[in-house]
């Protein structure tokens, strides 16, 4: 792969290229853009005025006592002698860049104030936040001549769509929270980051997806960006930092303390205290990096002075308990982070056999929230810890069956052990999962019959909000008459809102009622059930009878089904195929798939002529003429 850093494009920052844009039209005068080092000021000022005439100047730490220093490529001969002559040379610029405006010199400060008092020009200047700068450029703020915009870090989607950009292909949400909370959205880190894990192999593409494993690699030139911006440190100063790196958080009040130095890094904006005096480091990266230049003695030394590592097995139990009752509530719109992720993140706990459980947790609260891209690549995780865990196969299953996966799902059922002790039938998980595959190879009656199966499994279990689950399920199906009344019986039985929601997503659809079927799309969506509301967005366009409000379902649930990660289940690919007979739909589904005209015609029991001619049929309802358009014209989602 090229060098991730000649390739950085720019994004996440519409809002603010559209103010700025307004802030240099017309009588305006111009806009400050300030935000912390590496928030992409220069790139974003960049980007505001291209394709624009302008002028360009950077102040720069060196230059800083020169007069003129920033202008002189602007300011031939006498033209630097005064302000007067400087301001008459500059009458041509209309729009004047100045970047890293805190750093220009007295003179050049006082011409740029000149410029937008007098109206000469209209002015970007780009400032970074915490840094002395000129009076004459402070004095713009202050007297308000110029807007002002703050460019914060950029927020972890739209880093997200940055890196997918950068990398050819879908990161996933962990990685790449990960890597805006180890770089805090800090650009010229992220570059640096991605390159040192790309070279190590910590980041690697695995099913189609981007994760990063593993601890943080300190290349060099990370350490050059980390150490430059930490700056100057005493020894006493660094031993504190070393102390706090491999001893986190550490109580300022014990014994020994080495308070001074430490009082001395939080003055230095290295190290942060909470209310209970104690001591962690201000940025992700400084722990890396200083134990990076450790000795090992000094290492050892120093790790042995740390606290006692939590009960992992505990908190993995715990975290596994917070999710299971966050899927049951059915509000899964805010997922927090736990000891689990951390675990995964760093590639540890290879010795907890809570952490399969766990993954097999998270890809279910995936799966919930539509994001199947993630579901596979948590199910992935466990099945990379353990590779034979039923439920994490189960959920790896699903999650490629409802992506129209046909042959990841098959494999993982596949893999199901066959031989467990005292297990006379497949468990709920198996048989939901078996569900989804037959549904995705267009066999209505068997997928609803497992469906059905696995509510009885989960039912004589006493296991009650995943019956309610496999009996939604079969309404996703497509079969909600055979269920609606024992949801109704559930919804009066389990608390919450959830029940309800689903047993009315059951009648509503039994009795084709569009608004109703809209209303329920609507507040499966504020629940964060992102793909249950696009496949009921997608009921609701088939029920109505009238033009407008099934326009109106069908672009609602193409939007709902954008945010689900490639999404095909029968419900959307329904909606996306509405020219094709039910057979046609059968064969196409598989022939996206990736199976052959054999295949298909062994797998339904019919001529491969039959396949052919069917496909062809197809062909011509859909306008495409080939397999590969196949799968992406079939699908709300892709694209």
């Amino acid at each position: 792969m090229e060098d991730p850093r000649d390739k950085w494009p720019f994004g996440g920052r519409a809002a603010e290229l559209d103010l700025i844009r307004e802030a240099l039209r017309g009588d305006r005068r111009g806009i400050v853009v300030s935000g912390p080092a590496g928030a992409g000021r220069s790139r974003l000022a960049a980007e505001s005025v291209a394709g624009l005439p302008h002028a360009w100047v950077t102040g720069t730490r060196g230059t800083a006592p020169l007069r003129f220093a920033a202008f002189a490529h602007l300011l031939p001969g006498a033209a630097a002698d005064s302000l007067s002559r400087a301001v008459a040379a500059l009458s041509p610029v209309r729009v004047l860049v100045v970047d890293d405006a805190h750093l220009l010199d007295d003179a050049s400060a006082a011409l740029v104030h000149h410029l937008v008092a007098y109206r000469r020009a209209r002015v970007l200047l780009t400032t970074t936040d915490g840094v002395p700068a000129p009076d004459a450029v402070l004095a713009l703020r202050r007297q308000h001549m110029l807007s002002h915009l703050t460019a914060g870090p950029l927020p972890a989607a739209e880093m997200g769509q940055i890196l997918a950009g950068v990398l050819g292909d879908h990161v996933e949400s962990l990685t790449a929270r990960r890597l805006r909370r180890v770089t805090e959205g800090n650009l010229w880190l992220l570059r640096e980051l991605v390159a040192a894990t790309l070279e190590t192999g910590g980041l690697r593409r695995v099913n189609g997806v981007w994760r990063w494993r593993g601890p943080v690699p300190m290349t060099g030139r990370l350490r050059d960006l980390v150490g430059a911006a930490m700056g100057e440190v005493d020894d006493s100063e660094r031993e504190a930092l070393e102390l706090v790196a491999f001893c986190e958080p550490v109580d300022a009040t014990a014994p020994g303390a080495p308070v001074a130095p430490l009082e001395r890094l939080e003055a230095k904006g290295l190290v942060v205290t909470d209310g209970d005096l104690l001591v962690r480091l201000a940025h992700p990266l400084l722990g890396p990096a200083v134990r990076a230049g450790v000795g090992r003695l000094r290492a050892l030394r120093l790790s042995r002075t740390a606290p006692p590592h939590a009960d992992l097995s505990a908190e993995l139990a715990a975290q596994c308990a917070e999710l299971t009752a966050l899927g049951h509530s059915g509000d899964v719109t805010r997922v927090v982070s736990g000891v689990g992720e951390r675990l995964t993140e760093e590639d540890e706990g290879w010795d907890e056999p809570g952490m399969a459980d766990f993954c097999a947790r998270r890809a279910w609260m995936a799966r919930l929230r539509g994001e199947l891209r993630e579901a596979v690549a948590w199910s992935s995780e466990g099945l990379r810890r353990f590779h034979l865990h039923g439920p994490c196969l189960a959920e790896l299953a699903c999650a490629a069956a409802q992506s129209g996966d046909l042959l990841t799902a098959e494999d993982a059922l596949n893999l199901w052990p066959q031989d467990s002790p005292g297990v006379l039938t497949p468990p709920a998980s198996f048989l939901t999962a078996r569900a989804w595959l037959l549904a995705a190879r267009g066999e209505q009656d068997a997928a609803v019959a497992s469906a059905l199966a696995a509510a009885r499994s989960s039912r004589s279990g006493g296991r009650l909000p995943d019956e309610l689950s496999a009996l939604h399920d079969v309404v996703r199906i497509g079969a909600p008459g055979l269920v609606a009344d024992r949801l109704r019986r559930l919804a009066r039985t389990l608390p919450g809102h959830l029940a309800p929601l689903l047993a009315d997503h059951a009648a509503a659809l039994a009795a084709a009622d569009g608004p109703a079927l809209d209303r329920v799309a609507g507040r499966l969506a504020e629940l964060g059930l992102l793909l249950h509301a696009a496949e009921a967005a997608s009921h609701a366009a088939k029920a109505h009878h009238d033009a407008r409000p099934a326009d109106a379902s069908i672009a609602y649930a193409a939007t709902l089904a954008q945010a689900c990660q490639g999404a095909r289940t029968p419900a959307l690919l329904g909606l996306a195929t509405p020219r094709l007979t039910p057979r046609q739909r059968q064969i196409a589904g598989l022939a996206a798939a990736g199976l052959t005209n054999r295949e298909i015609a062994q797998r339904l029991g019919l001529s491969i002529r039959t396949v052919a001619n069917q496909l062809c049929r197809a062909y011509e309802n859909l306008g495409s003429s080939d397999r590969t358009a196949l799968g992406q014209l079939i699908s709300l989602a892709s694209g």
